[in-house]
């Protein structure tokens, strides 16, 4: 893969909102709330948004008999970073009080994390950081997957069956968004190349980790289920687009300016500025006060 050949992106850089097609609104709107622990901000038709404490985490957008399409380019899981580990511990005696399905529970070395699915087959990661000085400087070599220790993480809390889970805490951010992709290295030349993020992590060629500022990653690109590595078809359940934060409109100019300098002609839309990555994934540059 070729060498970097821009500064790197603003170190404040963060994720914002991702925007999500969905076949039911109503059917969303109850998971999201009573089982993601999601507080809805604002519903109008067919549109609905869901944030923790003042920020602003998940847009929906019913289309009725919308399909998934989870062997597509798109969205892999959003993740949900959660405060302190105490609070991805309540969250977890919550699920299993409620018995909500899951799909998977991680120790990624960088952060402990517990996977699940919507009902349009959305994948999400709720998970915390271990404390910034165990990984940093580390993350290319010890970045992996193992069992989580759910015990250890219970643990945490003084009786798991009567710990109060009530939503997810005001804190609560976007961690970091997880794409389909139909080329790791094509996703290295846009989002590290190009967009300037640095490359955290590499995994057998099969997936590429990207941060801004020393995290061990705001996004990740893998071609581990993207058959065919096409975008999903129209109609389908589906991301709409991905937010990346910048501090200020002169920080998102400057990005939007470089993924013009490489040929793509970045589109002002609402809430930003539009691009899309070489699998098609649309993205929106916005601003701290625009997110």
């Amino acid at each position: 893969m070729s060498a970097p050949s821009t500064e790197s992106i603003p170190a404040t850089t963060t994720m914002g909102p991702i925007h999500l097609t969905v076949a039911d609104l109503d059917r969303s709107l109850l998971f999201y709330r009573e089982s993601v622990g999601l507080e809805v901000r604002e519903r109008d038709a067919g549109r609905v948004s869901f944030g923790a404490g003042d920020a602003e985490l998940l847009v929906l957008v019913e289309e009725p008999g919308a399909t998934p399409a989870p062997r597509h380019t798109g969205l892999f899981h959003f993740a949900l970073l959660v405060p302190a580990r105490v609070d991805l511990a309540r969250w977890l005696a919550h699920a299993a009080r409620e018995r909500v399905p899951l799909a998977g529970l991680s120790d990624h070395y960088v952060s402990e994390a517990v996977y699940l699915a919507d009902p349009d087959g959305h994948g999400i990661e709720i998970y915390a950081d271990r404390p910034r000085e165990v990984w940093e400087g580390q993350v290319m070599a010890r970045m992996t997957t193992e069992p989580l220790d759910v015990d250890g993480l219970l643990a945490e809390l003084d009786d798991p069956a009567t710990a109060p889970f009530d939503e997810l805490p005001a804190g609560t951010v976007m961690g970091h968004v997880h794409l389909q992709v139909a080329s790791t290295e094509d996703a290295v030349v846009f989002y590290r190349d190009g967009l300037g993020f640095d490359l955290m992590a590499e995994l057998f060629g099969s997936a590429a980790f990207f941060g801004a500022g020393g995290y061990h990653h705001h996004v990740g690109a893998n071609t581990w289920r993207s058959r065919g590595a096409t975008p999903p078809p129209p109609g389908s359940a589906a991301l709409r687009h991905a937010t990346i934060v910048l501090r200020d409109s002169a920080d998102r100019d400057r990005v939007a300016a470089r993924v013009a300098d490489a040929g793509q002609e970045p589109e002002t839309v609402e809430g930003g500025i539009r691009v899309r990555d070489p699998s098609g994934i649309a993205l929106v540059l916005a601003t701290a006060s625009s997110s």
